[in-house]
């Protein structure tokens, strides 16, 4: 007679067991299960009810306007700010269709072409029509890979520091 790994593992228990009862020390390991799942459950609950919160129903239909958020990476696209000045979102973009729960396809001008058209929605910021905070898209000189190039308008200061045995030369520019 063959037998398998489970076969025997469930023999040799059910022997053990009808020899010698129940282990104690699998009596008292269910309390300590018991009792992280709970504190576990409680975390999960506490963490689930603060996402609740924060979650942000974007309700856009087709036709409407929404931005379009920047990726805050140098090497991505960046429209010339540093620090906590840079740029997060572009646009105005129109919306041209709803497609699945999560996702829109996007109007885009032929200056972005090489992006594609679908969007998450997290990607996506509905306007509202204050155009104060919006940089538009076409004023934005943008390189082939959708980068940005500062070019500098006047040297306002500049200075030499000596460090041991280096000079280095310091410019303001604007």
């Amino acid at each position: 007679m063959a037998y398998t790994a489970k076969k025997l593992a469930r023999l040799y228990i059910c022997e053990i067991v009808r020899l010698h009862g129940v282990p104690i020390s699998i009596i008292l390991d269910r309390e300590k299960v018991k009792s992280i799942r709970e504190k576990l459950l409680a975390a999960q609950s506490r963490k689930k009810e603060y996402v609740d919160r924060k979650v942000r129903n974007l309700e856009i239909m087709e036709g409407d306007q929404v931005l379009l958020k920047v990726s805050p990476m140098k090497s991505v696209m960046r429209f010339g700010t540093r620090g906590k000045h840079i740029l997060r979102y572009i646009g105005t973009f129109e919306v041209r269709k709803h497609v699945g729960e999560v996702a829109y396809e996007l109007t885009l001008p032929p200056v972005l072409s090489r992006l594609h058209l679908m969007f998450h929605m997290s990607m996506l910021k509905k306007y509202h029509g204050d155009g104060n905070y919006i940089i538009r898209w076409d004023t934005v000189l943008l390189d082939e890979n959708l980068s940005y190039e500062e070019e500098h308008v006047a040297i306002l200061d500049s200075e030499v520091r000596k460090l041991r045995s280096k000079e280095i030369a310091y410019g303001k520019v604007q």
